[in-house]
């Protein structure tokens, strides 16, 4: 469901779109997915306004308490669990609008600001505020400075929070660098995937992916595996994925041999891949052949006291969950 190509619960503050929305405990995904060319591109700030969630994004995954702000790509894939009663405020950005404001964005997804940190607490409340006056209408003379400014405020935690992020020295190599992270991020599952397939797919030489790659702590190859066993991971500790071996969630997730994947993940998490997953699913409470799923998102979406209340978080990038 995508709320924001619906006509109730969605307001306008200026360029930005904004959701409130109340959720019930659910663990919805969304896989990957290639924008169509043209088509437009949007980052969200999600605020936890009240609950707790968890955020797999880009590499990043964070415990959300009320109070907190994390910033979402439309364009890659996430895993998002709430809690029962969770309520949410979503501002959905055009690319270029937020970049004005916030350049390079894509090195802040995933990374969120806590409400204890810098101003995050001051503009978390003046984003709860602004919605309850969106409801009855503000003047649409002001909506365009007021989004200009809460945006300018939001950067600048940011700022504050992350100022050694996406300072290369170069903003073409920033931009290139953000570009292939993404491109990685979309691509996981692809066996295929390897740095001469990203060169080749963004018309990049193959030392121009390595040299991007090399002001970090890792290459692309190291990157790409990492990801690979983060996801695998992540899916190998989440019950609902306990009726899939750990060979079909490794292979779904870009391996193509059991023992390489085997010996990669001992080498990053220091044990087997089936001793990982017996204690994590120990530790989320689910016991073989109970039937209890603690993990289980309900089923039914619908709209209470004028609020949203979504099972999924495809509003994030204002686009339906994919498989």
């Amino acid at each position: 469901m995508n709320i924001f190509a619906d006509g109730d619960g969605v307001d306008s503050l200026g360029p930005i779109r904004v959701a409130r929305l109340t959720c019930a405990r659910s663990s919805p995904d969304r896989s990957a997915r290639h924008p169509e060319a043209g088509a437009l591109r949007v980052y969200s700030f999600l605020v936890q306004a009240s609950g707790q969630s968890v955020l797999s994004h880009y590499g990043h995954e964070t415990v959300l308490q009320e109070g907190d702000l994390i910033l979402c790509d439309s364009a890659a894939p996430h895993s998002y669990r709430m809690e029962e009663r969770s309520e949410i405020v979503l501002l959905r950005v055009p690319a270029h609008i937020l970049a004005a404001h916030l350049p390079s964005p894509e090195y802040f997804c995933g990374r969120h600001l806590t409400a204890a940190q810098g101003l995050t607490r001051s503009v978390v409340t003046l984003i709860l505020s602004l919605c309850g006056r969106l409801e009855p209408g503000l003047a649409g003379d002001f909506q365009a400075r007021v989004a200009r400014h809460l945006l300018d405020m939001i950067a600048t935690c940011y700022a504050i929070a992350f100022e050694s992020l996406g300072n290369s020295g170069s903003a073409v190599i920033d931009r290139r660098y953000a570009a292939v992270k993404l491109y990685i991020e979309q691509s996981l599952r692809d066996p295929e995937l390897s740095p001469c397939s990203i060169a080749d797919r963004l018309k990049l030489s193959s030392r121009y992916v390595r040299m991007i790659f090399a002001a970090g702590s890792e290459t692309a190859s190291a990157y790409i595996l990492r990801r690979r066993l983060e996801e695998c991971a992540r899916q190998m500790a989440d019950p609902r994925w306990r009726g899939h071996s750990i060979t079909e969630i490794a292979f779904a997730w870009g391996f193509n041999s059991a023992p390489h994947f085997t010996r990669s993940f001992r080498g990053r998490y220091g044990v087997s891949p089936r001793h990982y997953r017996r204690l994590r699913l120990n530790d989320s409470g689910w016991v073989a052949g109970s039937g209890e799923n603690p993990a289980q998102a309900p089923g039914s979406v619908g709209r209470t006291g004028g609020l949203v209340a979504a099972g999924s978080l495809a509003a994030v990038g204002g686009v339906a969950a994919a498989d």
